[in-house]
């Protein structure tokens, strides 16, 4: 009997040993290594007509790169226009998509609502690995769902599920989850680094090859990250992540790779008993401020895709008991809130290294651009000096470390935002002076951060 093939494998980033050791050395990380047995090769599956195929078509022809036809591949709409955005315009046909987010998070709730809308035009299955079909069927039942066209299969064999798949011929096709889903020719557990890679494989295979849109779902661990080999997602189109508190009702539609649209959009949902619903405007939820304005808050416009967005900033700054005063930041980098309060030391004038620093953004929102910074600063400087900030007033800004405000991106879209919910001053970079004058909007452009302090206090 042939010996069994093995090889040594990291967790997080997927790279190959031929014996054991401590740290990875692509990644750095300590104690991701594991052996996995590796099956038997195989041909791949034929399909059709016994036609041999390759991993992302029919044919591997070489042909120049400008005879290559530039006909766009037609789209179709999920039922969720934030969905669609996230997505770039909706689901394309051979796609394989990752959805991840925390457990309760509302990815199955998600996906049927979509699945259950797509299956009045055509075939849809939805396979499960985790749940019953009774359980399935309670949730769209619970939600008021259509589900007389929906096709449901509770399976976590690999090569179960294409089979049925080449018989139905779906045009959409869910996969909850690819943690559970196993092939009989690896000789390891399911959700193992073997398993979800070669599983995935297939899956992403077959559906380069039949034109179905695939879309797996995927779990998270407690860092945040994707669950699996990180080559999981280098296998698939586009990786999307659910965010949302425990606590809070809204959930955040976010990609972080996406080979058919930006990377940057956001997509925002709330969980309500008949599922998840989108917001139109998520602005007007993110400003639901309180009656009594206090020290220590402002609203910045930050920029999501294609769209602006109003959200308040708070910020909270407090005598220290400790030796090392704290830096706490939610919604923001914290080694960027630790940079900017030095600027506000060194350009500003102001000191609050004595005091505990924390920073907020409302709503659950993650900002990643710069264009938070003066906001971010500004509250600072009304929660330490006690100063309520004008309720009319909205700021945005780079800051720079030799204390000078940076022009942003989409300047006159942002004004134009702010304007349209009845704010009537605002803060701005020099650079993003408008033109023409915003109907309504008194516009005040700094170039320091010294100017800016000075026009607010």
């Amino acid at each position: 009997m042939a010996k069994a093939k093995t090889a040594f494998v990291c967790n997080d980033c997927g790279a190959d040993y031929g014996k054991w050791q401590g740290q990875c050395s692509e990644c750095g990380a300590w104690n991701t290594i594991t052996e996995i047995r590796l099956g038997p090769a195989k041909r791949n599956r034929d399909l059709g007509q016994g036609t041999r195929k390759g991993f992302a078509g029919t044919t591997a022809e070489v042909r120049l790169l400008k005879d290559i036809d530039l006909v766009e591949v037609p789209r179709f709409s999920s039922g969720f226009s934030e969905l669609d955005r996230v997505l770039g315009g909706g689901f394309v046909p051979g796609s394989a998509i990752l959805i991840g987010g925390h457990p309760g998070a509302g990815k199955s709730t998600l996906l049927l609502q979509a699945l259950c809308g797509l299956a009045e035009h055509q075939q849809a299955l939805y396979v499960t690995g985790e749940e019953s079909p009774q359980q399935v069927a309670m949730r769209a039942d619970r939600l008021g769902l259509p589900v007389d066209a929906v096709k449901l299969m509770a399976e976590t064999d690999v090569d179960e599920i294409i089979g049925a798949a080449e018989s139905h011929k779906p045009g959409i096709m869910v996969v909850d989850s690819i943690q559970v889903i196993h092939s009989a020719a690896i000789a390891s557990a399911p959700g193992s680094v073997s398993q979800v890679r070669e599983c995935a494989a297939q899956l992403t295979r077959f559906a380069k090859q039949t034109g179905v849109v695939l879309i797996l779902v995927g779990h998270v661990t407690k860092e945040g990250s994707l669950a699996g080999p990180k080559v999981l997602e280098h296998m698939i189109d586009c990786s999307i992540l659910l965010e949302g508190e425990q606590d809070s009702r809204y959930r955040t539609l976010r990609s972080s790779k996406n080979r058919f649209g930006a990377v940057n959009e956001l997509g925002v949902f709330a969980m309500t008993d008949r599922g998840l619903r989108e917001i139109k405007n998520p602005s007007a939820i993110f400003l639901d401020r309180a009656e009594d304005p206090a020290p220590g808050t402002t609203v910045m416009v930050v920029w999501e895709g294609t769209r602006p967005l109003l959200v308040e900033i708070q910020a909270l700054v407090d005598d220290s008991s400790l030796g090392n005063p704290r830096r706490v930041a939610v919604g923001f980098e914290q080694n960027r809130l630790a940079m900017l309060l030095a600027v506000l030391h060194r350009h500003g004038g102001i000191m609050v290294g004595d005091q505990d620093v924390f920073a907020n953004v409302v709503g659950g929102v993650r900002v990643v651009e710069t264009s938070a910074d003066l906001a971010l600063l500004l509250a600072v400087v009304s929660s330490l000096r006690n100063r309520v900030l004008p309720e009319d007033l909205v700021v945005f800004g780079e800051v720079g470390l030799s204390g000078e405000i940076r022009p942003v991106p989409s300047g006159q879209e942002r004004l134009s935002e702010a304007a349209k919910h009845g704010f009537r001053r605002a803060i701005v970079p020099r650079g993003n002076a408008p033109k023409q004058a915003v109907e309504g909007l008194e516009v005040i452009a700094v170039s320091r951060l010294s100017e800016a302090l000075e026009a607010l206090l």
